[in-house]
């Protein structure tokens, strides 16, 4: 998006509520905020470029800019007020008394310098300016295109690998140190190590840590110590400065040196903003130098405290070890006895194996004629019984003959009923009273309707004491239904 765009997307999406809470201002139509809405809501001047200041700090992050110095003022309450500026464009800058005690030269008209700050609000105005909170000149942005050329070069070898950092010792021997003797540093990391772990001796490895080939220097100490074997780890430390007066600690030598360490190091360089090579070889980085101090010394009092804790869990396990032993000795004492109580206990050992040897013997025959008799009564009970077997089979066949009679007259009572029932209903008998029967031959039906006679068609007459084969010869029509 360009800026333009962006800026006024900041100004028309700002957080409602800084205005939501206004409605005491004597400025805003109530009317019309309650006719019209949240939409219509009149805010005060001060509100919006509060509103907008808040937004432009949120969504622009800290920045370097670049540019010439215009307009510089120094007030004197100790504040800078000056422009920075291009062909194209400038902004106005302000450094708070702050920042600007801590700048390492004093800007003047003309100078070509970079600062780094952030876009705020001056709200009594509505001016756009620039808070800047640190102010280099321009040739340190080459120490620092440098500086992410040489970190790029070493990070691609993998000499900033997280798998080649190594874990700090908890309880280190010795500490050694790779600063100036006469480095502020130095006085504070001493300061922490004495007041932490005083037991623990120290070895200063001396180099220089500003000027022209420090860097080899510092590497010479860090392989001297390195080679030595003579402590378990190594800080390397100097107190804060320009990009310049870090610039050692920013050089391949030294942190090739760092990284092929036989024991861990640690980087105290600088502030906890200020970042170099040597952090990023070092096994561990630390924010200032007595950070670093601090993260290889055990803390004395808390080693005490924790040797009084083991001391006291040892001393009651040892307690109730020997409760133990004395327990064991007690039960092994009632275990001791006599040779002769031992002889007796044995002989009355052997009395009862005798007795549960005789007892042993007997009890297979015992157990036999136990099962035997089990056996021979099981069989007594379901032994057959002849003669009541016999005598029930003979009321079996009795009752057989019986029922077989009394079937026999049922049956027989019944084929006559029947027979005389078919007598009834015989044809015969229909024939007997006067009757015939007329049946076609060639199709071998009764004849039962007039329509079904034909002239010249032959039939069989069924009559009582016989049959006869006819042929009508004519058929005349029944002049009544009546007989």
């Amino acid at each position: 998006m360009p800026s333009g765009e962006r800026i006024f997307s900041l100004v028309f999406n700002f957080n409602r509520p800084p205005f939501s809470s206004m409605s005491s201002d004597p400025f805003a139509s109530s009317g019309s905020a309650g006719a019209s809405g949240s939409a219509d809501a009149v805010i005060p001047v001060s509100a919006l470029n509060r509103a907008i200041g808040s937004m432009l700090e949120r969504s622009f992050p800290l920045v370097w800019v670049s540019g010439e110095v215009s307009n510089f003022t120094k007030a004197a309450s100790g504040h800078w007020y000056f422009s920075i500026k291009d062909a194209q464009a400038q902004m106005r800058c302000v450094m708070f008394r702050g920042r600007a005690q801590y700048a390492e030269f004093t800007p003047r008209e003309g100078d070509r310098i970079e600062v780094r700050g952030l876009v705020t609000m001056y709200e009594p105005r509505g001016e756009l300016q620039l808070g800047v909170e640190a102010v280099r000149r321009t040739g340190q942005g080459r120490l620092y295109e440098a500086f992410l050329k040489l970190k790029a070069k070493l990070e691609a070898e993998g000499l900033f690998a997280a798998e080649r950092k190594r874990a700090l010792p908890q309880h280190p021997r010795a500490i050694g140190i790779v600063t100036s003797l006469q480095a502020a540093a130095l006085r504070d990391v001493l300061t922490t190590l004495s007041r932490r772990a005083p037991h623990v001796p120290v070895i200063v490895y001396p180099a220089p840590v500003q000027g022209a080939g420090v860097a080899a220097k510092l590497a010479a100490m860090v392989d001297q110590a390195s080679a030595r074997r003579e402590v378990d780890v190594l800080i390397v430390c100097r107190g804060g400065g320009s990009i310049e007066d870090l610039w050692a600690f920013n050089e391949e030598v030294l942190a090739r040196a760092i990284a092929e360490s036989a024991m861990p190091v640690v980087s105290g360089v600088g502030h906890e903003t200020d970042f170099t090579i040597a952090d990023f070889a070092a096994d561990v980085r630390a924010p200032t130098p007595t950070a670093a101090a601090e993260l290889v010394s055990p803390q004395r009092v808390l080693l005490l405290r924790d040797l009084d804790h083991r001391h006291a869990a040892l001393a009651r396990g040892f307690g109730r070890m020997m409760e133990r032993r004395a327990q064991q000795v007690d039960w092994l004492a009632r275990r001791l006895v006599s040779p002769a109580e031992r002889l007796e206990r044995q002989r009355t050992h052997l009395r009862q194996l005798a007795v549960r040897l005789a007892s042993a013997g007997a009890r297979p025959v015992r157990d036999a004629r136990a099962r035997f008799a089990l056996v021979q009564m099981r069989w007594q009970r379901w032994r057959p019984d002849l003669v009541a077997e016999r005598e029930h089979l003979m009321r079996l066949a009795q009752r057989l003959s019986v029922s077989q009679g009394r079937r026999h007259e049922r049956a027989s009572a019944r084929v006559s009923e029947l027979s005389a029932r078919l007598q009834v209903l015989s044809p015969q008998r229909t024939l007997e009273r006067g009757y015939a029967a007329l049946i076609d031959t060639q199709s071998g039906r009764a004849v039962r309707a007039p329509d079904a006679l034909k002239p010249k068609r032959p039939l069989t007459v069924h009559l009582a004491e016989g049959s006869a084969d006819i042929v009508l010869a004519d058929i005349q029509p029944r002049l009544s239904d009546e007989f």
